[in-house]
């Protein structure tokens, strides 16, 4: 990965993982120590956090342990688990956390991914030392913060990640040449859908093939049309939610730009893992996209030039008469760090969390590598970013949105995430009524 932000795969790659078949043995031995003195001599403990196997994220990691550890008698140990194989990482931590000796932190995405260790009480809860601490607390960009909650509304993680909201990417010298500016409604939108469509220009690249692009647009339009509350209802499992009179609407609107040829004709087969829709994208047959801040630096990598030269970004438009804050962002908060109730030393576990995630090495460290931190007052540290100006505008989005969705298919439970991703894709193809959607993701027990 380099110096180059993270992509939605690296960030989400236990997205997916199927089966526990392939869990071997060192892995097993890997949830924990063997007793008080495990690893360290003199009974002194040692503790394991666990994060997921990646080259550019892990040396950063490396250091916050490092500093940790001398000053501390009781040290962590950093245990990089792959993501490969039968299995991956979310499979491997639900055996780790079901184990006798689970890690004691454990690196996750909030929300649901946490959901049942917190339901079943096996998570740490962050809220009294967060409440009783205003400076630790306020070290962090609340709606990311509170992305950290499970549905009980306590917090259960500390963000240790960069941020990576979905924006709306446009081809900014495609859009002078004619004479065109960003949406900032959803009117304007479908006029720019109308008028790019009449010039033999594709309106929106669309990786379709791999599903969870999506998703991106049904998270915006049932945020800007009715607010957080809305997938929060699902996401808490209410009766009907599914059919929510928004949802609907959501869907019904997906149709109408299947309709305006929003996408173009051929969407179907384009991909974006392997670079088809940020082809388009790049070379001027699509005049936007809408993706997490992981396209930045795919076009970076990918296509330095149009980067460079062509790239430009802003907020998903308005509704008018939706019940959204205009500021609401969905995406990707951040990943965190959570703290099994089980670990050999709960207090110093915490103490690394207060003393190390929002330390001004860590912090420096991830901005060098081009992430965008979740903590409060990084306007001029940003400076530092491969990427400054696109960094600090991430930033001060986050930092206006009352209110930060993770993406549905990672804050649902597991068992959604096909239902959901196959089914809007017979949505996109009106191969399924919208109905018909929210039927069958009712019925998702």
């Amino acid at each position: 990965m380099g110096d180059s932000p993270l992509s939605r795969r690296t960030f989400l790659s236990a997205a997916g993982a199927a089966g526990i078949a392939g869990l071997t043995a060192p892995l097993l031995s890997a949830c924990g120590t063997s007793g008080p003195s495990g690893g360290g001599g003199g009974g002194k403990k040692t503790l394991q956090a666990w994060v997921l196997q990646d080259d550019g994220q892990n040396p950063i990691q490396q250091a916050s342990l490092d500093d940790f550890n001398k000053s501390s008698s009781t040290k962590i140990k950093l245990v990089e688990i792959p993501n490969s194989g039968s299995s991956g990482y979310t499979d491997k931590l639900r055996i780790g956390m079901g184990s006798p000796n689970p890690p004691d932190l454990l690196f996750n995405w909030g929300t649901g991914s946490i959901q049942d260790y917190a339901a079943s009480g096996r998570l740490v809860d962050l809220t009294s030392q967060l409440n009783s601490d205003p400076t630790w607390k306020s070290a962090w960009i609340p709606s990311v913060l509170d992305a950290g909650k499970a549905a009980d509304g306590k917090y259960y993680g500390i963000p240790m990640r960069g941020m990576q909201p979905v924006l709306l990417f446009y081809n900014k010298t495609l859009f002078a040449q004619h004479g065109q500016k960003p949406p900032a409604t959803y009117d304007d939108l479908l006029k720019l859908v109308t008028y790019f469509d009449s010039q033999k220009i594709q309106p929106f690249a669309l990786g379709h093939v791999d599903a969870w692009p999506n998703l991106m647009w049904l998270e915006y339009l049932v945020e800007r049309l009715g607010g957080p509350s809305v997938f929060a209802d699902i996401l808490a499992g209410k009766p009907n939610a599914w059919s929510n009179p928004v949802v609907l609407d959501a869907l019904h609107r997906i149709q109408d730009l299947v309709d305006r040829r929003a996408f173009g004709t051929n969407f179907a087969s384009v991909n974006y893992v392997n670079d088809g829709a940020g082809l388009l994208f790049a070379k001027g047959k699509a005049a936007m996209h809408l993706m997490g801040t992981w396209e930045y630096s795919n076009q970076v990598d990918k296509h330095p030039d149009f980067a460079k030269n062509d790239l430009a970004f802003a907020p998903f438009p308005t509704i008018t008469g939706g019940k959204g804050d205009p500021n609401n962002v969905v995406g990707n908060p951040t990943n965190y760090y959570s703290i099994s109730r089980k670990s050999k030393d709960v207090n110093a576990a915490i103490s690394f969390l207060k003393k190390e995630m929002s330390s001004q090495m860590y912090i420096d460290k991830l901005i060098k590598a081009g992430d965008v931190p979740a903590a409060t007052g990084l306007e001029a540290r940003l400076a530092a970013s491969p990427g400054p100006e696109f960094a600090k505008y991430v930033y001060q989005m986050v930092q206006k949105a009352p209110s930060f969705t993770l993406s549905w298919d990672q804050a649902l439970p597991s068992r959604f995430t096909d239902p959901l991703h196959n089914n809007l894709q017979k949505v996109f193809l009106k191969k399924m009524t919208p109905e018909k959607f929210t039927q069958v993701l009712g019925q998702v027990k």
